[in-house]
């Protein structure tokens, strides 16, 4: 049997340059694929969320090294990619993560102790999808492509698309890593998506490893250009740049919306940490690429824009960190004032009417949690 030959991930074969509007230097510049003033952006309010977002991520993994938590995700490295795309969202737009997209959740809203819910075992979910139009988490890899091809299918039949009415038209936005390209649902969503000309976007954060696996096993072309086999656009943008991946995320949406279809983002990152706190990069990456991305952190771009520009005042940096202090002790509170699941709760909300045959598990279930631990088993 060959073996594939492993390419490092910065030589994907035939990879055109990413569209870039910010550079590593905090330097603006233009391109005509994707427009966008950035005097129109609230530049330090992207900061102020890439911080916030890279601080929930620290404490999560303290919490987890510490035992609150089974398990953490990190998305140290990929907050511009994140907040950019969030930045582009409608309030009315439908939001289907991975398991990753934290910073995400935070521009949408939700209460971030609801995040720690799942990886401390407290819930099977942590929040209501449609109170911020953000989804349950999907642990499955690329499940959650067909989930938002679904929904977007909903809105198609609903009128929700295309109709002219700003109010009314509606996209899907679903994130993925370059990972999950390799699932065989991420096809099937795009084969629909493409034949229904469905209103979604889905935005690959392609930072470069599937676990141990590099992209350039994975894929002889870039992310981006898989999208014309399937018959829709694709783009690549640096995915450390937050304002390209802003422009590219608000140009797809405004398609999708308006009837044009659906779109793939490539935005070209780097997951800094390890897969989830399980896991030894180092066992796979060397230590020299790692650094060599920590070089090219999202946010200490735009800091430096920001403060080449005089936007960033000291009052503003010492209120950001106060926050910072602030979202940290609300996060360690939160987290251990979490409640134990009822007993009865994975029986639960899983059909709108249980059937006998769970009911009977149920109770069987409930008969053998209310003996207690036994002789020799740990509680």
């Amino acid at each position: 049997m060959a073996h594939a030959v492993q390419l490092p991930p910065s030589e994907t074969p035939s990879a055109e340059p990413p569209i870039q509007l910010l550079d590593p230097a905090g330097n603006l510049s233009t391109d005509e694929r994707l427009p966008l003033d950035p005097a129109a952006v609230d530049l330090p309010a992207l900061y102020r969320d890439m911080t916030l977002a890279r601080r929930l991520d620290t404490e999560a993994i303290a919490l987890q090294r510490q035992g609150e938590l089974g398990l953490w995700p990190s998305l140290r490295g990929q907050e511009a990619a994140q907040v950019g795309a969030a930045y582009a969202l409608g309030g009315r737009d439908m939001v289907f993560p991975t398991y990753r997209e934290h910073g995400v959740a935070w521009c949408r809203g939700l209460d971030p102790v609801s995040l720690l819910g799942l990886f401390r075992g407290t819930t099977l979910g942590g929040w209501d999808p449609y109170a911020h139009h953000f989804n349950l988490y999907t642990l499955v890899i690329g499940a959650q492509t067909l989930h938002a091809v679904g929904y977007a299918m909903g809105l198609y039949r609903d009128g929700s698309t295309g109709s002219g009415d700003p109010d009314r038209d509606t996209a899907v936005l679903a994130f993925l890593g370059d990972g999950a390209l390799s699932e065989g649902e991420t096809n099937e969503a795009f084969v629909w998506a493409a034949a229904q000309n469905l209103p979604v976007v889905f935005f690959c954060q392609n930072n470069q490893w599937a676990i141990s696996a590099p992209y350039s096993v994975q894929s002889r072309i870039p992310v981006a250009r898989r999208a014309s086999g399937f018959g829709f656009p694709g783009i690549r943008v640096d995915g450390n740049d937050v304002l390209a991946c802003l422009a590219a995320t608000r140009q797809a949406l405004h398609q999708a919306r308006t009837g044009g279809g659906p779109t793939l983002i490539e935005a070209v990152t780097y997951r800094v940490n390890a897969h989830t706190t399980a896991d030894d990069a180092s066992r796979y990456r060397t230590a020299e690429e790692t650094e060599d991305w920590t070089a090219r952190d999202p946010l200490e771009r735009l800091r430096a824009h920001l403060e080449s520009a005089g936007a960033l005042t000291d009052e503003y940096v010492t209120d950001l960190e106060q926050r910072e202090r602030d979202l940290a002790e609300r996060l360690r509170a939160g987290c251990r004032g979490l409640a134990d699941p009822d007993a009865s709760s994975p029986f639960e909300h899983t059909y709108a009417r249980m059937p006998a045959d769970l009911r009977r598990q149920l109770r069987e279930h409930l008969e053998f949690v209310s003996t207690g631990p036994q002789d020799g088993e740990r509680t």
